[in-house]
């Protein structure tokens, strides 16, 4: 019957029912756009496959090139291209029964719009300041959506704080909640300079309905404690819009009624016809609602909330049920265990209750299952208080526990908290190239342990490209980034609750650098060529190109790449080959080229007697000055040489004489077989009839210089000079030097190598990295031409070490040794809340608080000067540093005006000074005398004999007052008491108590006519004397009455009870018959017929038991009877039964997040032990689960079940008789519970 409602309001009013929920997660908003231009508006749905349709004035809007319409899932959009006058109206969007409507405003080019400013809203009263205690502004109560965000405020005032002071967020009246930080819940505090106020703030995140309830936050100084209780309610998540109507109410079908009537009247503009209006009421006087539900009967509670428009019924209900509930006074317990305690992982912990009858029997329950004396489990009995002492918490004992005295219980949680964890080794920084893949390490100092991994401040999380993969390998984390690109690069973080540690990631463009090019080659035929170059990656891989085509290795072409080095070997080498050859670096934009000719040798008629000749110009150019050849390459020299008969040919070196040969045309074959056993080796000479060959394998650098080649014969003589140069990489530079240091940088200056490698240095390559660290980074892409650089990025605190590397055109040398370390760090902040403590005639007492920023560098002390007003000489006021954050400035000039400043000092310089705001004239103040007396003195202090007495008064008062101490009227002796006066405060002193300190103290301050008083009452207590004469009264049966007078001495406090013990004669044990007894007689029972007996009694007080104890003086004798008693005998019957269920488990559907109990019966003699299974799986060890057992009534709870706590539960029951089980089934659903049921 409520969507006839429905259609009703959507064709009166073009909308949905106001109490329907919106099925859009993002609205689409007004838009103004020129003419001409593309407007995309953009929705998103709550949920996925919901049809959704665009209006514009009212129709339906279809998809064409002006408008073109998107869906993909829950996402969807409207674009509307080449905008025009024409498309200024209103649009919708609708999902369901969901519209949501937006204005598209066009305007012409040029044309400005002018806003008029929206009124301005009512000012809302600010929040109360609070007159009294350390609040500026207290936290208000809550409300929010499951899933929604709030935030807690509080302000704290700091103008007269020179400490910062300590906040703490609790949850009722036991959980820390600076423990439980993390994903939901947040804690921040800032500091507002302008108005010297501390702000701290909770912020809740994804809110739960587990998080409603009371809070309270606690903040506390030196000398001062203040706390704000505030609430927070949390509500159910509002339902989808594409659901049905119904399910948007979840009320009994009265309550839906009611509701829908009180709708309908709200809006009766609506739904009357045309021209009837709403009559008109007269204002009625303010009612006190809850009055009238407190008197009114249950059956008029609805008609109570259509009348005055109340929608929340169930909750006033709930809240006038408990006001009007009365707490039921326990009768077993004075005082019960708290509603939950928490402890550090590794401590222990007392549970403690203070029982009414100190007789009575304690049962220890954790989660239902009796407790047994251990090592770990400790039970105490001290007077009625009975103590539950676990040592050495661990996860285990996060459980439910329970005091059972009787039919009585107290119940209690215990959280058990584990410790920090640290970080024991950090993360390293990390260069890359793009492509490559990366992969963060850190240790943690325990296994298992949650840890949470941040990129730039912003927590990465598991994507569905699986971009980032987290994996744990003991206490070792990794984060792991398959295929890095360069939005990769940044700084990660990784987190614990103990520590955090930071690394970087550069990401770095594949770079490509040519060590070595190819050469050209000229090679005769039947030689071999060789092609080779070095390149900077050796992972790099690449093709040889001839003349364009790709070149096919075969058994004459051999092609390698070995590490950075590329060659194209070319055996017996033929004309065909003369060409241009390439190499191509695969994946790179340029190739290296180089020609290969090839020398035809041509043979000519030569007429006998010819002079030698050298032709150092056989290709037609001229003969170059210098070969340059690479350290580590290969030098050959071919030199042709002509002349008849066949010349000798001598290599000479700078006057050296590296080979001489003599080689005639009958001796030409001996002479080089010889020839080349003589001079294999790395430098050698070849010869052959028309040129010789000079071959240094493997160039160094002693082979550079100038080399002379002479060719004589009988007809003559030839000589040519070749010069040889043999370059190198650079030789590595010297150790960097680190010339400056800042917060994050630093500044590295360096000197050019001592030798260049015979090129000039092209620029420098720098590298750092953390001193603990293996992993060296570079820190430029583009070589450094100059000698110094200022290097950034770098993390405060964090030690470092600097090397580079020199660059010439051959190469880049080795690494220059690491600089000396050096840490970036910064001066401090200027000091705070610099104020002026005291002053008097010639000192003045200054005040202030730590920077707020020291850093790494940590605080080697202050700076205190001071100058005159009108001058600009700043005078030092203390010698050297100070540690302290007070100064004491003494033989100031009485009357002078000065001005003070004080600066924070570290390794990397001065801070900002914090100065005076008015200039401070030197005079003593008067102040009236007044006592500040602390709390505890306020009512009689209690000690024991021989217990120290430490009592601090603080007062104040200017000049330094008199202080002056007395005993009731008369002065205290110097001997026995000692006094101590500062000026602030005055000390009283006594080192062993006696009975004779007890009495009334006062202490009185004196400035000239001004004077304070107070007054101390001091109680010294001493353990009591015995009792006085103890003696028997009577003795019938098994019984014997005792009497005795109070102790005479009571040891200055009052006598709280007696203990009384009786021994036999025979053995003279004493054992306790009463303890804590208050009256001064009793009557032992239950003595043994015949025996003698004597008896004792102990007085205590708070202090404890006498020293003694008063016995009586004879003995009491236990008469025996004349006749015997002989009971009958009688058969003993078998009561033994093996365990049988008279009530079984019936199956069950609960509603997750709520506590859900099974219960069955059983008997059976004797007792049977009981087992819960779940899926056969046995459930004694798991917290979530306690059991009950009472008068053979079996109970199991399940504390808030989740869907996965649903199966086959089995109650198992086993004693010597036998055994009997019994089996069920729990299904867990979720909490959104199916309005349908309840309207049908």
């Amino acid at each position: 019957y409520l969507e006839p409602l429905k259609s009703y309001f959507l064709k009166q009013t073009g909308e949905p029912p106001l109490f329907l929920a919106s099925a859009f997660t993002k609205k689409p908003k007004t838009t103004e756009v020129v003419e001409g231009d593309t407007a995309v508006f953009e929705a998103e749905t709550e949920k996925t496959g919901i049809k959704v349709k665009w209006q514009r004035a009212g129709a339906e809007m279809f998809e064409n090139e002006k408008y073109i319409i998107k869906a993909e899932g829950n996402k969807h959009s409207l674009t509307i291209n080449n905008i025009g006058r024409e498309d200024d109206a209103t649009y919708a969007v609708i999902a369901g029964s969901s519209k949501v409507k937006f204005d598209l405003k066009v305007k012409e080019p040029g044309m400005i719009f002018v806003s008029v400013p929206a009124p301005a809203p009512e000012a809302q009263p600010e929040p109360p300041l609070d007159p009294v205690g350390l609040f500026v502004t207290r936290p208000q109560d809550g409300e929010v959506t499951v899933g929604g965000n709030i935030t807690f405020t509080c302000k704290v005032a700091g103008a007269s704080m020179l400490k910062k002071p300590s906040v703490k967020w609790f949850k009722g009246k036991w959980m820390d909640l600076g423990s439980k930080v993390g994903k939901h819940l947040q804690l921040h505090d800032s500091y507002d300079r302008n108005n010297k106020v501390y702000i701290y703030e909770m912020h809740i995140i994804q809110a739960k309905m587990t998080y409603a309830g009371g809070y309270r936050c606690e903040v506390s100084t030196k000398d001062k404690f203040d706390s704000c209780n505030f609430s927070l309610i949390v509500h159910e998540a509002p339902a989808t819009g594409d659901m049905d109507i119904r399910t948007a109410f979840r009320r009994t079908l009265p309550s839906l009624w009611l509701f829908l009537k009180f709708f309908l009247v709200c809006h009766s503009n609506v739904l009357l016809p045309p021209g009837k209006s709403e009559p008109k009421t007269e204002s009625q006087p303010d009612v006190d609602v809850w009055d009238i539900l407190r008197r009114a009967p249950p059956s008029e509670y609805e008609k109570i909330a259509f009348q005055y428009g109340i929608t929340d019924l169930r909750g006033m209900l709930k809240r006038l049920k408990r006001i009007k509930k009365e707490e039921k006074k326990s009768t077993a317990f004075l005082q019960k265990l708290d509603p939950a305690y928490q402890v550090d992982k590794g401590q222990k912990i007392k549970l403690m209750v203070e029982l009414a009858n100190p007789d009575a029997e304690v049962k220890w329950l954790k989660n239902g299952q009796e407790i047994q004396v251990s090592g770990r489990y400790i039970f105490e009995a001290v007077g009625n208080k009975r103590i539950l002492t676990i040592n050495h918490c661990s996860l285990a004992d996060d459980a439910a526990y329970q005091c059972v005295v009787d039919e009585e219980k107290s119940f209690t949680e215990l959280f058990v908290k584990e410790p920090p964890i640290l970080i024991s080794h950090p993360l390293e920084d990390q260069v890359v190239m793009v492509g490559e893949r990366v992969e963060f390490e850190c240790e943690v100092s325990e296994e298992g342990a949650a840890v949470k991994w941040e990129k730039d401040g912003i927590e990465l999380k598991r994507e569905e490209t699986f971009k980032y993969r987290f994996k744990k390998d003991g206490k070792k984390h990794y984060l792991i980034i398959n295929e890095s690109t360069k939005e990769d690069s940044g700084h990660y973080t990784v987190k614990t609750n103990g520590g955090e540690s930071v690394a970087e990631l550069i990401i770095q463009e594949k770079k490509l650098e040519v060590y070595q090019s190819i050469a050209d080659l000229t090679v005769r035929a039947r030689d071999q060529a060789v092609f080779k170059c070095e390149v900077s990656d050796e992972n790099v891989k690449g093709i040889w190109l001839k003349n364009g085509k790709e070149v096919i290795p075969d058994e004459r072409i051999k092609i390698s790449h070995i590490g950075r080095i590329h060659k194209l070997t070319i055996d017996d080498v033929t004309p065909e080959d003369e060409a241009d050859y390439s190499f191509v670096p695969e994946g790179f934009a340029y190739n290296l080229s180089a020609k290969l000719r090839f020398l035809e040798i041509k043979i000519d008629f030569v007429p006998r007697q010819e002079p030698p000749k050298i032709h150092l110009d056989f290709m037609g150019q001229a003969a170059p000055d210098t070969i340059v050849v690479v350290a580590g390459n290969k030098l050959r020299l071919d030199v042709p040489i002509s002349g008849d008969p066949i010349p000798t040919v001598i290599w000479q070196k700078v006057n050296k004489v590296m080979c001489s040969l003599t080689i005639s045309q009958h001796t030409l074959r001996r002479s080089f077989s010889s020839l080349l056993s003589e001079t294999e080796g790395r430098v050698r000479v070849e010869m052959h009839e028309d040129h010789c060959i000079f071959i240094i394998e493997g160039a160094e650098k002693p082979d550079e210089g100038v080399y002379r080649v002479t060719v004589k014969n009988p007809a003559g003589e030839d000589k040519a000079d070749i010069t040889v140069k043999v370059i190198d990489v650079p030789d590595p530079p010297e150790a960097p030097k680190i010339i400056d240091v800042g917060e994050d940088y630093c500044t590295v200056q360096w000197q050019p190598p001592k030798y260049d490698g015979g090129q000039p240095i092209l620029g420098y390559i720098l590298e750092r990295k953390k001193k603990k660290s293996y992993r060296w980074m570079r820190l430029n892409f583009d070589l450094l031409k100059e000698l110094s650089y200022e290097a950034k990025r770098m993390i405060e605190g964090v030690v470092y070490e600097m090397r580079l590397y020199a660059v010439n055109s051959i190469g880049m040398s080795r690494p220059s040794p690491a600089s000396q370390p050096f840490m970036p760090i910064a001066p401090p902040s200027e000091p705070t809340h610099l104020t002026v403590e005291d002053i008097s005639d010639s000192t003045v007492t200054l005040k202030w608080r730590p920077p707020e920023r020291i850093g790494a560098g940590g605080l080697d002390g202050y700076n205190v000067e001071y100058c005159k007003e009108g001058s600009t000489e700043w005078v030092p006021a203390l010698q050297g540093l100070t540690e302290r954050t007070s100064a004491l400035i003494k033989d100031l000039v009485t009357g002078d005006k000065l001005y003070f400043r004080v600066r924070a000092i570290n390794l990397a310089g001065e801070s900002e000074p914090a100065l005076t705001k008015e200039p401070v004239t030197i005079q003593e103040i008067l102040q009236r005398p007044k006592f500040w007396l602390p709390r505890y003195l306020r009512q009689t202090l209690v000690k024991k004999v021989g217990e120290t007495i430490n009592i601090v008064i603080p007062f104040q008062g200017k000049p330094r007052p008199k202080v002056t101490w007395t005993k009731d009227g008369q002065t205290l002796d110097a001997k026995e008491v000692g006094i101590r006066n500062s000026t602030t405060d005055t000390i009283l002193f006594i080192r062993k108590a006696e009975h004779h300190h007890s009495g009334t103290y006062e202490v009185e301050v004196q400035i000239e006519n001004m004077n304070d008083k107070v007054a101390i009452t001091m109680q010294i207590m001493d353990k009591p004397g015995p009792p006085q004469n103890v003696k028997i009264i009577d003795v019938w049966g098994f019984n014997v009455a005792l009497e005795w007078k109070p102790p005479q001495d009571d040891g200055n406090a009052q006598i709280s009870g007696y203990t009384i013990q009786k021994a036999d004669k025979k053995t003279m044990e004493w054992y306790t018959v009463f303890d804590h007894y208050r009256r001064t007689n009793c009557v032992v029972s239950d003595l043994i017929m015949g025996n003698e007996y004597y008896f004792r009694v102990f007085s205590e007080n708070l202090c404890g038991l006498s020293e003694t104890a008063a016995t009586t003086k004879t003995p009491a004798y236990i008469q025996k009877t004349g006749a015997i008693y002989k009971p009958p005998s009688y058969k003993e019957h078998d009561f033994s039964e093996a365990p049988k269920f008279t009530h079984p488990l019936v199956s069950r559907s609960v509603i997750s997040g709520y506590n859900a109990t099974l219960s069955c019966a059983v008997r059976g003699s004797p007792k049977p032990k009981i087992f819960w299974y779940k899926n056969k799986v046995d459930l004694s060890g798991d917290a979530k689960y306690r059991m009950f057992s009472k008068h053979g009534v079996l109970t199991l709870e399940i504390r808030k079940p989740s869907p996965f706590d649903g199966g086959f539960y089995t109650c198992k029951a086993v004693n010597e008789c036998g055994e009997a089980e019994i089996e069920c089934r729990l299904d867990v659903r979720g909490n959104q519970i199916s309005v349908d049921n309840i309207l049908l």
